[in-house]
């Protein structure tokens, strides 16, 4: 034990150091979080096995974690990293079936020192675990286990903990780089008069006295914070989409009053499926299915078992956030969320600081569903309606190593920076070869931000450092300064990094301007005015004019 407190004590010092180079803000809490330290990179999470019963009336749960993990690499302190958030704690561990019997907690990460004779592979990390979790208040835009009564004041409950960490109710490796790579199976303990829902397939369900086990299972990686249970009065419909890769099931959970709404509602998923096959490739999850569930918040991209709570009707909660019209046509939850099968769930992000990876593609899923059912002018009408919520305020990518991901324009100043892309491309059959590279190159993997750049710039033949360094680190948009000077007009960027040189197609017209930070001339008599030369509005840029 004062081995322990001493490896704590050290690594306090060194993390605070390493923050404080950065920014005096972050703790070394974050660190533990937001990093792969050295009681985490030297063992790799193969499966998960979690049992859970909550107790709705005391907000209370208890349960069981089982992690089988490989190891590595040589660990220098035989020192197992493990995150559970206060109050939440560990009441018993066990390593390979022997008794850890002691171990050390600073904050929301527990230190076991699990011995040194640990195996290469096939290691079996068994948690036992209880406590009052933190509620969330807001979800899903604060996280935590969710407590509610249905319009009925029957028993509503749920979980929802992106950015929060799934440390905030279950023991685990909450760390994005490292996905189990065998899965998960999640058993749910409820009242017999409700139902447990969870990812992936129902395997078992089993009585114990007057409660219900309900055991779910994922065969493939998955991310922590998308293992999720769902306990209501749920009833179960079913469907199947003909797909790239086969017949595909579908699979729906709602409450038992809104039956008839989701089956009308939820037929929106196939035309979803389609639009993102023919895009992004074959829908990742086949072996586990296709599922949404109701949820007591209004969604989230749980993996195979997507949180809805958009109350059955098309927009945003009845709202079309890009005041266009066209977001009014279609259910923003299936839609968004589902495209976090792909770019969030497929391909997914190893730090926070990019979860621009996630958000910025899913974002653009919305314009590319558009255009699949109304034709490409609509998808773009929508995708710059979406440009009036960016602030433009700091850049895209956040601060990496302590959990902090970047601000709200990682949504749809992200999807503009991929449509801005895309139009400088001018050519669709290779756009969409690198969106469904990408989840074949990257299929099922944690990945980097330099990873994504290099396999686009790559792809489309293009060096595109500059391009993501202006719109992905620097807060700001690229600017086109016009003015007349005689016969000539003159034009150049301003507010660029250094080699900054995306060319601009003018609308209505053959021309391409191809500005730089220097000023350049163009005579052409066919402009009466500076304010005729009007670059394509598909580009995520600025045009000034000056007179």
């Amino acid at each position: 034990m004062k081995i322990l407190i001493l490896i704590l004590s050290v690594f306090a010092i060194q993390a605070q150091a390493q923050i404080l180079n950065n920014k005096g803000e972050f703790t070394s809490q974050d660190t533990l979080r937001g990093s792969n330290t050295s009681y985490r990179d030297w063992w790799d999470v193969q499966h998960y096995k979690i049992s859970v019963e909550p107790d709705f009336k005391t907000k209370s749960i208890k349960g069981t974690t089982i992690i089988n993990f490989d190891v590595v690499k040589e660990s220098p302190n035989n020192i197992l990293q493990i995150d559970l958030q206060q109050p939440m704690e560990i009441t018993s561990a066990e390593i390979n079936k022997k008794q850890i019997k002691a171990w050390a907690t600073d904050g929301n990460v527990i230190f076991l020192n699990v011995g040194k004779k640990i195996k290469q592979k096939g290691n079996e990390l068994k948690l036992e675990f209880e406590g009052t979790p933190k509620e969330a208040v807001n979800a899903p835009w604060d996280g935590g286990w969710i407590f509610k009564k249905d319009e009925k004041g029957r028993e509503w409950m749920s979980v929802a903990c992106q950015g929060i960490g799934a440390s905030v109710w279950y023991p685990n490796k909450d760390y994005l780089g490292d996905e189990p790579n065998r899965g998960m199976d999640l058993e749910i303990i409820v009242p017999n008069d409700l139902v447990g829902v969870g990812n992936g397939r129902l395997v078992s369900q089993r009585k114990i006295k007057n409660k219900t086990a309900y055991t779910w299972r994922v065969t493939n990686p998955i991310n922590n914070y998308n293992i999720i249970p769902y306990i209501g009065k749920y009833v179960n419909f079913k469907d199947t989409y003909q797909g790239e890769k086969g017949e595909l099931d579908l699979d729906y959970y709602v409450l038992d009053y809104n039956l008839e709404k989701a089956q009308h509602q939820f037929e929106q998923a196939k035309s979803m499926l389609k639009s993102f096959e023919y895009w992004f490739g074959p829908y990742p999850f086949y072996e586990d299915s296709f599922k949404m569930v109701e949820s007591p918040h209004l969604g989230m991209e749980h993996q195979s078992a997507i949180a809805y709570g958009n109350k059955f009707e098309n927009g945003y909660l009845g709202r079309d956030l890009s005041n266009s019209g066209w977001g009014l046509k279609w259910d923003f939850i299936i839609v968004h969320e589902a495209g976090h099968e792909w770019f969030g769930n497929n391909i997914t992000n190893k730090d926070v600081a990019d979860m621009w990876i996630h958000e910025s593609f899913t974002s653009y899923s919305e314009s590319l569903y558009t255009e699949s059912l109304y034709g490409k002018k609509a998808g773009a009408e929508y995708l710059r309606g979406t440009r009036m919520s960016i602030a433009n305020e700091k850049p895209i990518i956040g601060i990496y190593g302590v959990n902090q991901e970047g601000p709200g324009d990682m949504y749809n100043k992200g999807a503009n920076m991929i449509h801005t892309l895309r139009t400088w491309l001018n050519d669709d059959v290779k756009f969409r070869e690198i969106l469904r590279g990408l989840n074949k190159e990257f299929y099922h993997q944690t990945v980097t931000t330099q990873q994504i750049e290099q396999y686009i710039s790559k792809h489309a033949g293009l060096d595109l450092k500059a391009f993501f360094d202006q719109y992905l680190r620097t807060k700001n948009v690229p600017v086109l300064e016009l003015k007349k000077e005689g016969e000539y007009y003159l034009y150049r960027y301003v507010d660029i990094v250094d080699d900054f040189a995306m060319p601009l197609q003018i609308e209505n017209s053959e021309l391409i301007l191809y500005p730089t930070k220097e000023w350049k001339k163009l005579k052409d008599a066919s402009f009466k005015t500076s304010f005729d030369i009007n670059p394509d509005p598909n580009y995520y840029i600025h045009t000034i004019v000056i007179k």
